[in-house]
């Protein structure tokens, strides 16, 4: 019995979430109601209310679902390497385009500005752990480089998004490698 309530559960939250995310899609998260959101994903609001606070809780928990998964990600990876560079931005498109409407509404004008200040940090932070070690760079500017590189790769990402993941994750891997590694000479 408590195996079928959890796959029950699951597929609740399931439901919720994607429904939550076609709203955003539609309008900001300000002029969405749960009852729209319930409606849509054919759910009653008493069992929302048993799985979530309110809508910025739905909101919390899928960005924290997203930001573990990257965070996995970008562990998993040597950055000293090119190839390991690129292998490791390439499974982050790759999970970006497989969470593709998600990620969408989260980058774009609808989504939580903290939500993605909290991307742009978690890049920022794995790059400066693993691109200097014994670097005679002066720390200021290792802050520098890594936050114009972890920025500069979001807007890539959202512009990427917003185009419809026109490019595959590899050839959006090797560009934002390229960039990362050689910036504008990397392409003269």
């Amino acid at each position: 019995m408590g195996l079928k309530m959890d796959r029950r559960k699951k597929y609740t939250r399931y439901v919720l979430k994607e429904s939550f995310i076609k709203k955003m899609h539609e309008k900001p998260l300000s002029s969405i109601t749960i009852k729209e959101v319930c409606e849509m994903a054919d759910i009653n609001r008493s069992t929302f209310y048993s799985n979530y606070k309110d809508l910025y809780d739905l909101l919390s928990q899928i960005e924290d679902e997203i930001i573990a998964d990257l965070n996995n990600t970008l562990s998993s990876y040597n950055y000293n390497k090119d190839d390991e560079a690129i292998q490791m931005t390439e499974k982050l498109l790759e999970y970006i385009a497989e969470n593709q409407e998600s990620c969408q509404v989260l980058f774009s004008e609808h989504g939580d500005p903290a939500f993605q200040k909290k991307v742009i940090m978690l890049a920022h932070n794995h790059l400066l752990k693993s691109w200097f070690p014994g670097s005679s760079m002066p720390d200021e500017n290792k802050q520098y480089l890594t936050l114009f590189i972890a920025n500069g790769s979001i807007h890539i990402l959202q512009t990427w998004l917003k185009n419809g993941l026109k490019e595959s994750p590899k050839e959006m891997a090797e560009l934002i490698t390229k960039l990362a590694t050689k910036g504008v000479s990397a392409f003269q």
